[in-house]
C-alpha cells in the first residue's frame, strides 16, 4: 500500500518550537517539509540544518515563492513570531505577529488550506479577567507588554474574518520549555538557565516577590514540555476538531520553586537557591500566576495524558541538557 506523503509548511522553522516539530515530523518519513525564517542567525542552524531533505524558504519572500511555484501545503503550521517579551518597540511586533501573521491567513484562505498558528498566554495580561480560551471572552483580555498585544490583535483579527481557512486552529502557548532553545538567551526557559547555573555556579537565583501574597520564588506558570505541545498539533491535523482558538497549557500552575527543585533533583543534586531583585523594567509587566483551563481541548476529544513538571524537566535534562 502506497502512502502519499503530505506536505507541511512550517513558519519560524529556524527557531525553538517549530525546530522540533520540524525534526518530529521529518522523523515519519511520510511528511514533505517547507521550512521558512529568516536563516541567517548562526546560533539557530542546529535547529534546521540536519533537515536535507526540506524545501527551505526565506520568511521575506514566503507568499511570493509559494504562489510562483505553486508550491500548495497540505497544512500551513506557522510558529514564526518576534517572542521577546522584553522588546517594547511595538512597531517591531506589529510587522512579525500581526501583518506577517493576515499575510499567512489570507494565503491559506486563498487556497482552502488548513492552519494551525501561534498564539500566546500572554494575550491574558495579568490573569484578572481568568484564563479563558472561549473566543466571546477576547474583548475583555488585557495584554501588559507589545509582544501580548499583538498576538491578541491577531487572535481578534481571526475572530473577525468572513473568509477562514477549511479548518483553523489558534493555540495559546503557556510557559513552554525543551530542547532546542538554546538560541533564545534571556527569553530561554528557567529549566534550561537553571541547569546552566547549577553546572557553572552550583546554585540557581531567582527573582524575589514583590507582592506580599507571593513568597520568593513563589510566583506560579502552568509549564508545558515541548514534546506535549507537538503532540498536540499533530493530533490537531489528524482529528481536526472545531476551528477556534484553544490554550495550551497543563491546567496546573507550578512555582519557579518547583521547577528548579525539579532540575536540582534530575541532576542528582541538593537543591540551592538564591533570590534576587526583579528588575525595575519587569515588575509592572510581569505575570505572577497563569493556569490555563483546558476543558476546551479535551471536550474537543484530545485524549492523552500531560508530561508533570517533574517528568517533563527529568526528560529534558537527562535526554538533552546533560548529553
Amino acid at each position: 500500500m502506497v502512502t502519499t506523503r503530505k506536505t507541511i509548511l512550517i513558519t519560524g522553522a529556524a527557531g525553538f518550537i517549530a525546530g522540533h516539530l520540524a525534526h518530529v515530523l521529518s522523523g515519519y518519513g511520510n511528511y514533505q517539509l517547507i521550512l521558512s525564517d529568516d536563516f541567517s542567525a548562526a546560533d539557530k542552524t542546529p535547529n534546521w540544518s540536519d533537515l536535507n531533505e526540506a524545501i527551505l524558504i526565506p520568511r521575506d519572500v514566503l507568499i511570493d515563492r509559494l504562489e510562483a511555484e505553486e508550491l500548495l501545503p497540505d497544512w500551513v503550521i506557522h510558529l514564526g513570531a518576534r517572542t521577546d517579551t522584553t522588546e517594547f518597540d511595538y512597531a517591531v511586533h506589529e510587522k512579525l505577529n500581526l501583518h506577517y501573521s493576515q499575510a499567512i491567513w489570507e494565503y491559506c484562505c486563498r487556497h482552502q488550506i488548513p492552519l494551525i498558528y501561534a498564539s500566546s498566554a500572554a494575550t491574558y495580561g495579568d490573569g484578572r479577567n481568568g484564563y479563558s480560551d472561549a473566543e466571546d471572552q477576547l474583548s475583555n483580555l488585557h495584554p501588559l507588554n507589545p509582544y501580548g498585544l499583538s498576538k491578541h490583535q491577531f487572535d481578534c483579527w481571526a475572530m473577525e474574518q468572513a473568509k477562514r481557512p477549511p479548518h483553523w486552529f489558534g493555540l495559546k502557548f503557556f510557559n513552554v520549555y525543551g530542547f532546542r532553545e538554546a538560541h533564545k538567551g534571556r527569553m530561554a526557559s528557567m529549566v534550561y538557565h537553571g541547569f546552566n547555573q547549577i553546572r557553572s555556579q552550583g546554585f540557581v537565583r531567582l527573582f524575589k516577590s514583590h507582592r506580599p501574597e507571593y513568597v520568593d520564588g513563589g510566583q506560579q506558570r502552568d509549564f508545558i514540555y515541548v514534546k506535549d505541545l507537538v503532540r498536540v498539533i499533530q493530533w490537531l491535523m489528524e482529528a481536526t476538531p472545531k476551528s477556534g482558538i484553544y490554550n495550551l497549557g497543563t491546567g496546573v500552575a507550578r512555582s519557579f520553586n518547583d521547577l528548579i527543585h525539579s532540575v536540582f533533583q534530575a541532576m542528582g543534586l541538593p537543591a540551592r537557591i538564591e533570590y534576587i531583585d526583579m528588575p525595575s523594567d519587569l515588575r509592572e509587566s510581569y505575570q505572577y500566576y497563569t493556569q490555563a483551563t483546558m476543558e476546551k481541548l479535551r471536550k474537543a476529544g484530545y485524549p492523552y495524558p500531560f508530561y508533570t513538571l517533574e517528568e517533563g524537566v527529568f526528560d529534558y535534562v537527562q535526554q538533552y541538557l546533560m548529553r
